[in-house]
């Protein structure tokens, strides 16, 4: 029973041996204890706060890396754009050069057609009027080779120049 009611000599060593132990915890315990737990809440708050900053960060890098492809996209768009018009340009341009060329071809062909056909009418009427003066000076020939021909001629001649 002793136990459960404890004399007074021993509540009273009993407390100065408590008292004893919390100077002595104190004086060389707490301090250091507290530094500690204070510089593990501030390592907390700097790592927590890091975080926070490097998933503000890593909201900014996403947004400028979304606003970098989407300023690709559009460049690529427009490049793709003028590279369009620029072969349709060119692909113009070539159809058009080639319609020049071909006309300019054509119309050159064609001089020389009228060209080749002129000398070959003029060759053909020169053939034309050597057959017709072969022809003329054989008729005439045989006309004038009687003489009673002749005379008939020359008296049909005057007749029309007197007749006019």
């Amino acid at each position: 029973m002793e136990l459960v009611t404890p004399a007074i000599g021993l509540v009273f060593w009993a407390t100065v041996c408590f008292l004893i132990v919390l100077v002595i915890l104190g004086k060389f315990a707490w301090k250091p204890i507290l530094n500690a737990i204070s510089e593990r809440e501030k390592s907390i708050e700097s790592a927590l706060s890091m975080a926070e900053a490097a998933k503000e960060e890593m909201a900014r890098l996403t947004s400028e890396n979304d606003e970098l492809l989407k300023q690709a996209r559009i460049e690529r768009d427009q490049i793709l754009k003028e590279a369009k018009q620029m072969k349709d340009m060119i692909v113009n341009e070539a159809k058009d050069a080639a319609q020049v060329e071909g006309a300019r071809m054509l119309e050159r062909a064609r001089l020389e057609i009228d060209n080749q056909k002129a000398i070959a009418m003029a060759d053909v009427k020169n053939q034309v009027a050597s057959l017709s003066l072969e022809i003329a000076e054989k008729i005439l020939r045989k006309q004038f080779e009687d003489q009673k021909k002749q005379d008939a001629l020359v008296a049909d001649l005057l007749r029309e120049v007197k007749l006019k």
